[in-house]
């Protein structure tokens, strides 16, 4: 088992913060009241809090190389078993983290007529979601940002499979590399397929090379022809979505060559350097429960007639605490056993 490393933590603490915010600075009355307080970092959140994104398709392709490939062989035996364990770790906390927004919703919805606000969900978006096809299909979303699980899938999966079809290193190091140029040159370039992996494998494909890179004997050159492919794509398209990426990227990697992990450790204090695992490791917990309680904190604002900025701005605060402390709940009571079934059931059937 891979020992958690201090800056990994870090940036999912930073990335799933800023995509909280996001989502606080983007919808109900509470933005609103936000827009009017706070009119610039109100509009900050916005526009580009949501990129920290970026932050976490990068760290996918990191870590599914480490866990997939690590020290150049290559772990994928049966894809479908990998595939099937990797479905089962997203969508047991996600099923149970959807049953929170629905029953949420219900209740926000007789205090708050608000379009940010599901409706009650339907056979065909309920099958989906528990599928991970809702942006493939076309269906309305229960929760914010939930298009993220489907598309952290199709990019497993796809990796998954580039690394089986590969099995050796230099080989599946190609087809990773070939796909991520492709999606950087060509797919990320066209919105109309923002709903498949291939828009987003670019990122993806830039942290699993960053792994690769930092792993290897001679990272130097790698580090430049990374560097330089990132910069080509750029200049073809300036995207400030990949610029973030390439810089998350090269970052892990230099880390990652350079051990800079155990200084990092070393020179943060313990209970910080503890403060930071614990949040970073509940990241997915709380991009699965803070819409809830968001729905709930703006509907709880309607029913009460609350007005003013100074009782708004309390308000997202308590939400964004009250989030937090329901993620380290959810990650502790529900992710991580959940999480555990698929392991439990192989080792019963072995």
């Amino acid at each position: 088992m891979q020992s958690r490393q201090t800056h990994i933590d870090a940036l999912k603490l930073i990335g799933s913060q800023l995509i909280v915010l996001h989502h606080f600075a983007a919808y109900g009355p509470l933005a609103d009241a936000m827009s009017q307080a706070a009119p610039q970092l109100s509009a900050w959140l916005f526009d580009y809090a949501r990129m920290a994104v970026q932050v976490f398709l990068v760290l996918g392709g990191y870590l599914a190389a480490r866990n997939l490939a690590p020290e150049g062989r290559v772990r994928v035996g049966s894809p479908w078993r990998t595939l099937w364990r990797r479905y089962q770790r997203l969508v047991l906390p996600f099923v149970a983290a959807l049953l929170l927004a629905v029953a949420a919703a219900m209740l926000a919805r007789h205090w708050l007529s608000d379009d940010f606000i599901p409706a009650a969900p339907t056979l065909g978006q309920t099958l989906s979601h528990a599928l991970l096809l809702q942006g493939v299909l076309g269906q309305e979303s229960l929760s914010a940002g939930v298009w993220y699980v489907a598309i952290d899938f199709q990019l497993f999966a796809l990796m998954t499979l580039l690394l089986w079809l590969g099995r050796r290193r230099l080989w599946a190091v190609l087809l990773v590399l070939s796909l991520m140029l492709a999606s950087l040159f060509f797919f990320n370039r066209h919105e109309d397929w923002d709903n498949w992996a291939l828009y987003f494998f670019g990122a993806y494909g830039m942290g699993a090379l960053a792994y690769w890179i930092g792993s290897s004997r001679h990272p130097g050159k790698l580090l430049g022809l990374l560097a330089l492919a990132g910069l080509l794509a750029l200049a073809l398209d300036f995207r400030g979505r990949i610029a973030l990426a390439l810089v998350v990227a090269l970052l892990l990697a230099l880390l990652q060559w350079r051990d800079h992990t155990s200084r990092l450790q070393a020179v943060m204090p313990a209970p910080l350097s503890r403060v930071v695992g614990l949040l970073g490791q509940s990241s997915y917990a709380l991009f699965l429960v803070h819409f809830p309680v968001l729905m709930l904190g703006n509907a709880l604002f309607a029913r009460l007639q609350l007005g003013g900025s100074v009782a708004a701005m309390l308000l997202l605060l308590a939400s964004w605490t009250l989030s937090l402390g329901l993620a380290l709940l959810f990650q502790r009571w529900v992710e991580a056993p959940l999480s555990r079934l698929g392991y439990r059931r192989k080792s019963a059937a072995q």
